[in-house]
C-alpha cells in the first residue's frame, strides 16, 4: 500500500505541476540532465576513473550503481507526460557526465526504461576523467538519421574536454529535429576556462548557423551542461551574439532565484536550452513550435534535500565530496514542450 501511495504522489506531481501542456496529441517534451558521475564500477585504464571503483575513495559497488541508474529512471518517468490520459516518456533525454556505452546500456535495459523503447547515441570523448555526452530517445518517436562527435579539444595545448554531439533526426509527426548537446569546461579552471568556454562558444555558435542554413525549415535545439549563466559573457555575448534574433535561449527568461544548479547558496542556470527562430516563430516554415517561451526547471521534492547552511533547498547528491548520499545529481533537469501543429 505505502509502494502504491508513493508511486501515486510521484507521478501526479509531476502530471499537474509540470505538465498541463501535455494534455494534446502532437506535444512532446525534452529534457537535458547533468546526471553527475555515471559511472560503472570497472577500472578503465585509459581514464581517470579509479575513484569510482569499489576499491576506489567513493567506493563505488554495484549497489550503488544500480541505485544510481534506478534514481536515473525514476526521475525520466516523473518528467512522463499525461496526453489524452495516455502516460507519455521524454521523447529525446540529452544527459551529461556518462562514462561509456555500458552505462547507457544497463539503463536502458537494465531498469523499468526497458518498457519504453529508447535507444541511445554516444561518442567517446578526449576528456581524461572519462565524462561524455549521450542522448536518449524513443525509438518509436525519433528517428535519427545522422550523427557525429564535434571535436573540440586542443592536443597541441594539452587541452582534452566533452565533443559537442550532434544528432539530426525526424519525429514521428514527420518534423526535422536537429538537437546539439554540449558540456563546457568547469568553473574551476578560472580565467583559462573561460577562455576555454569562449572558444567552444563560438565553435558551436558557427556549427547552429550553418546547420540552420542548410535546414531553413528544422527545429534546432541546443542543450547542455555551459558551466555559465544565460547572462554571462561567454553565452549572453559569444555565444547568442547578443540582439541577433535566430536563437532564443529559453532558460534566460527563468525568474530570479530560481535555477538547475546551487553553489555557496546561490541558484543559477548551468544547464540551458536554446532553440532557433524556426522553433519560436510560428511564422516559421518549421511544423512545430516550444509551448512556453521559457525553459522549465525540474524541481520535485523528491530531488531535493533542506539547505541547513545557506536555507531554502539544495539538490540531492549521489556523494558530497567522498561521503555517500544516495542522491540524484548535482544538477537538477531542465526540459521544455514542443507542440507540432498543422500549417496546411
Amino acid at each position: 500500500m505505502y509502494k502504491i501511495c508513493f508511486l501515486t504522489f510521484f507521478f501526479s506531481f509531476s502530471f499537474e505541476s509540470y505538465c498541463q501542456s501535455g494534455r494534446e496529441e502532437g506535444c512532446y517534451r525534452l529534457v537535458f540532465w547533468n546526471v553527475e558521475n555515471l559511472f560503472d564500477i570497472w577500472d578503465d585504464t585509459t581514464k581517470n576513473d579509479d575513484d569510482f571503483t569499489p576499491r576506489g575513495e567513493n567506493h563505488w559497488t554495484k549497489e550503488r550503481y544500480t541505485h544510481k541508474l534506478t534514481n536515473i529512471y525514476k526521475t525520466l518517468a516523473a518528467l512522463g507526460q499525461h496526453k489524452n490520459e495516455r502516460f507519455d516518456m521524454p521523447w529525446i533525454v540529452g544527459m551529461a557526465e556518462v562514462e561509456n556505452d555500458k552505462v547507457l546500456r544497463d539503463l536502458c535495459s537494465g531498469t523499468p526504461l526497458r518498457r519504453h523503447n529508447y535507444g541511445y547515441i554516444h561518442f567517446e570523448s578526449p576528456d581524461k576523467r572519462g565524462i561524455d555526452n549521450a542522448i536518449l530517445y524513443r525509438k518509436d518517436k525519433y528517428r535519427p538519421l545522422y550523427s557525429k562527435a564535434i571535436n573540440v579539444s586542443d592536443s597541441t595545448k594539452d587541452y582534452y574536454t566533452r565533443d559537442i554531439l550532434l544528432v539530426n533526426g525526424v519525429t514521428s509527426y514527420g518534423d526535422t529535429l536537429i538537437v546539439l548537446e554540449n558540456h563546457f569546461p568547469s568553473k574551476r579552471g578560472g580565467a583559462a576556462a573561460v577562455l576555454q568556454r569562449q572558444e567552444l562558444a563560438s565553435i558551436l555558435r558557427y556549427t547552429m548557423d550553418t546547420l540552420l542554413e542548410a535546414h531553413p525549415c528544422a527545429g534546432i535545439v541546443v542543450m547542455g551542461d555551459f558551466n555559465a549563466s544565460p547572462d554571462e559573457p561567454e553565452i549572453a555575448k559569444t555565444l547568442m551574439k547578443r540582439g541577433n534574433k535566430d536563437y532564443l535561449n529559453l532558460m534566460s527568461m527563468v525568474e530570479s532565484g530560481r535555477g538547475s544548479h546551487k553553489y555557496q547558496g546561490n541558484w543559477s542556470c548551468l544547464d540551458q536550452i536554446i532553440v532557433s527562430s524556426t522553433l519560436w516563430d510560428t511564422t516559421s516554415c518549421a511544423k512545430m513550435h516550444v509551448i512556453q517561451h521559457s525553459g522549465q526547471i525540474f524541481d520535485a521534492p523528491f530531488l531535493l534535500l533542506d539547505d541547513e547552511r545557506y536555507m531554502g533547498k539544495k539538490v540531492f547528491r549521489t556523494y558530497i565530496a567522498m561521503k555517500y548520499q544516495g542522491g540524484y545529481s548535482d544538477h537538477l533537469p531542465v526540459f521544455i514542450d514542443i507542440k507540432t501543429v498543422n500549417k496546411n
